[in-house]
């Protein structure tokens, strides 16, 4: 093939789209831009920074010229152990995923998350939808190409973190409870105050109320009718309901505090991570003080009530 038969090569350029500046003047496509804000108590300082947090996040967002506001997501009073339980942490994951966003903000990590599996998820479920996240005190972006490692340290130094304050909360509470301190839910205990050193008090309008249930208990009132009686009367449950059920009713039959006594730890959390309450069959050491306070009901009558409930659940065994 001679020279002159050749074909000249023909570059076409095929120009770059503008998605984010036109040429017109018009007003620029803006990124898409939320914080996520978390404070783990409802404590006084950490509400303060619950609201620092909001505050400054928002104003954030705002000044930059080329970022739009996307919305808030915080959470007070909300474990980072664990995502299941936070709601707005969720909501804004479906916004994101449903398009809604293009880069969330927050603090820290640790406020991301504490949970090294979870934050790692969501933030590969975030990058499938091109969305970004930043971490401001680390000044980590996940589109970055070591983003994802520095995140899996971080995350796993959080995490380890939460295992630590979680063991050490748990030694307190055991020392307590070998020294005999006993921490009643007040609000929700019917027939006892919180007396002027956080011991128990008898209130004597509530006690009434239980002596009330233990009679009738005894007279021969299953425990739906001595809810459906209690309800009938307008009394208000431990929680401040206006309807009772059984199920109160029989806790308050079976609860040794009412003789002066108390059992401590019931109930444990198995996994710092999930901090599930389950109840204590033998996993953990339990603890039983013997007149640790005011009777409401005397040791006749509640011993009396309990073989009473156990004749019954034999009964309706058989």
């Amino acid at each position: 093939m001679t020279e002159k038969t050749k074909k000249e090569k023909k570059v076409i350029v095929i120009p770059a789209r503008e998605d984010r500046n036109s040429e017109n003047g018009q007003e620029k496509n803006k990124r898409r831009v939320a914080a996520y804000a978390r404070v783990s108590t409802n404590k006084e300082s950490q509400q303060t920074s619950y609201e620092a947090q909001v505050q400054y996040y928002t104003d954030y967002i705002k000044k930059q010229a080329d970022w739009s506001f996307a919305g808030m997501y915080a959470e007070e009073g909300v474990t980072g152990t664990s995502t299941r339980k936070r709601v707005e942490f969720q909501r804004m994951i479906d916004d994101a995923v449903a398009g809604n966003i293009d880069l969330i903000i927050t603090k820290s990590v640790s406020r991301f998350a504490r949970n090294t599996v979870d934050s790692l998820t969501a933030i590969r479920q975030l990058k499938e939808h091109g969305v970004e996240c930043y971490f401001e005190k680390e000044n980590i972006w996940t589109f970055d190409t070591k983003g994802e490692l520095l995140i899996t340290i971080m995350s796993s130094l959080a995490q380890e973190e939460s295992r630590s304050i979680s063991e050490n909360t748990r030694w307190g509470m055991r020392k307590a409870f070998q020294n005999g301190k006993v921490f009643v839910p007040f609000r929700h205990f019917l027939g006892y105050d919180r007396g002027a050193n956080g011991e128990l008090q008898v209130n004597l309008e509530q006690a009434e109320t239980v002596q009330m249930i233990y009679r009738m208990f005894l007279d021969g009132y299953s425990f739906y009718r001595i809810a459906a009686e209690l309800t009938k009367r307008g009394i208000s449950t431990p929680y401040g309901l206006q309807i009772w059920n059984g199920r109160t009713v029989k806790n308050i039959l079976q609860n040794e505090k009412y003789r002066g006594d108390a059992l401590l730890q019931k109930r444990y959390s198995r996994d710092f991570l999930d901090r599930e309450m389950r109840k204590n069959e033998g996993a953990v050491p339990q603890y039983y003080i013997v007149g640790n306070h005011e009777a409401i009901i005397d040791t006749e009558m509640f011993q009396r009530v309990q073989e009473e409930l156990k004749r019954r659940e034999s009964r309706h065994g058989k």
